[in-house]
């Protein structure tokens, strides 16, 4: 079974409105897109009265029965919750900063994890047209009254307990964790051509054996210098390494 959590019936609060910034995001996102402002005035109203019953948060979804005085009424807010790319990403931004876990635990949301999960194309608060409801009253008008105050609740909720914007997106606070815990996955090694990758002196001396020049013909009548055994290589590969490179520079060098 999927992850829910219940809360109680808020007692009568007229008036009352979202104190955090993201608790005033999340009601701007249903307000935004609404179409009757009558509707939203009486939703406010409607959230105050102490007239909707206990709240059961779930991934995906917000839901409530609603007294009315014309009936009672069930009634449910949808948002879409993040796919388990956006959750990994979501996660690597929680990661980057510690700050931004400790002020989740702390109960709050700071703006720079928000702006980084946009960045990482994960929309962490909804923005207008998110917010989806549904109610059996008879009203015709999107969100209905019933709808805009179960998002006014969601927002109290939402200033007390940030996880609740986290749950509604797919994921409690637990399971969060345990995907921070699980750390990023390790990133494939990036291939290292062979010109940067760095080569013992012996092995580069077998990878062209036979193919160096001999030592250089010494000047006049001067004695061939002799090298001493360098650890780890043949007794000429040093003598040979060396007039390689500078038959190599003479190359470069042209006549002259």
């Amino acid at each position: 079974m999927r992850a829910a959590r219940g809360f109680p019936a808020f007692p009568p609060r007229p008036g009352r409105r979202g104190r955090s910034w993201w608790a005033r995001a999340f009601v701007a996102a249903m307000e935004d897109a609404a179409l009757d402002a009558t509707l939203l005035r009486r939703g406010r109203r409607f959230a105050g009265s102490g007239r909707i019953g206990p709240i059961t948060v779930s991934p995906g979804r917000i839901a409530a029965t609603v007294d009315d005085p014309d009936g009672s009424y069930d009634v449910v807010v949808h948002l879409a919750e993040l796919t388990g790319a956006e959750w990994e990403r979501f996660a690597d931004q929680v990661r980057a900063e510690a700050g931004h876990l400790a002020a989740l635990l702390d109960r709050e949301v700071p703006r720079s994890l928000v702006r980084s999960a946009d960045a990482a194309d994960v929309a962490l608060l909804p923005t207008i047209g998110d917010l989806e409801s549904e109610c059996d009253c008879p009203d015709i008008g999107d969100p209905c009254q019933h709808a805009a105050a179960l998002c006014h609740q969601a927002a109290w909720l939402l200033d007390d307990d940030p996880f609740v914007l986290l749950l509604l997106r797919g994921r409690g606070a637990e399971e969060l964790l345990e995907l921070l815990e699980t750390g990023p996955s390790a990133p494939e090694a990036p291939a290292v051509r062979d010109v940067d990758r760095p080569v013992p002196a012996a092995a580069a001396h077998v990878s062209v054996a036979g193919a160096l020049p001999g030592p250089l013909d010494p000047p006049g009548r001067a004695a061939v210098p002799v090298f001493p055994a360098a650890p780890g290589l043949p007794p000429d590969a040093l003598a040979g390494l060396v007039g390689h490179a500078a038959a190599r520079a003479r190359e470069l060098l042209g006549p002259g």
